[in-house]
């Protein structure tokens, strides 16, 4: 008889300054392509700082706030969708600072970190790696089994950065202990 191999838990993390997107899913039962079909939410919410106060206690403020949910949820991985070109640089600026802190807070705490971009998201979550927001909205409603759109979009975009991660870390594990056995040859 096989043991059980326990649930993984994901903390995916739309990172923002002002709106930082977060999602906690559980899968089922083990750490497979099939437990991931149906995850189960643990958090899904977003984080907020006011655009009036320095950027210092700003990220302070995210910092905490993501250390107490990590410490009450206790993840096994940390997706965050990765810094992708915008055209509006003070806004890739805030969040290449807020993505750094979480990799960088992930790091210290030994907690696996997995980068996405958005059309890996949105190609794991829809099958299309350019639907639009209420297309993502409306398979994270689906995959997840919520009743109603999760809401902000932040919210609903850490939900599918979780999703796409519980998609890939089978394979991503398969390939990685792989490596290792080669690799020990």
């Amino acid at each position: 008889m096989f043991a059980q191999k326990p649930a993984l838990v994901v903390l995916g993390i739309d990172p923002g300054l002002t709106r930082c997107g977060y999602a906690v899913l559980r899968s089922q039962s083990s750490r497979t392509a099939a437990s991931a079909a149906n995850p189960t939410v643990v958090a899904l919410g977003v984080m907020t700082t006011p655009a009036t106060e320095l950027l210092q206690h700003r990220l302070c403020a995210l910092q905490l706030d993501i250390e107490k949910l990590i410490d009450e949820t206790r993840p096994d991985a940390i997706a965050v969708e990765q810094v992708f070109f915008q055209n509006n640089v003070r806004t890739a600026m805030s969040v290449g600072q807020v993505s750094g802190l979480v990799l960088a807070m992930a790091s210290r705490l030994g907690i696996d970190v997995v980068q996405y971009t958005p059309s890996q998201v949105k190609s794991a979550v829809t099958g299309s790696g350019t639907a639009n927001k209420l297309q993502v909205q409306k398979m994270v409603q689906q995959r997840l089994g919520l009743s109603a759109l999760p809401e902000p979009a932040d919210a609903a975009d850490a939900a599918a950065i979780a999703l796409c991660h519980l998609a890939i870390a089978p394979l991503r594990n398969s390939i990685q202990r792989a490596e290792s056995v080669v690799g020990a040859q």
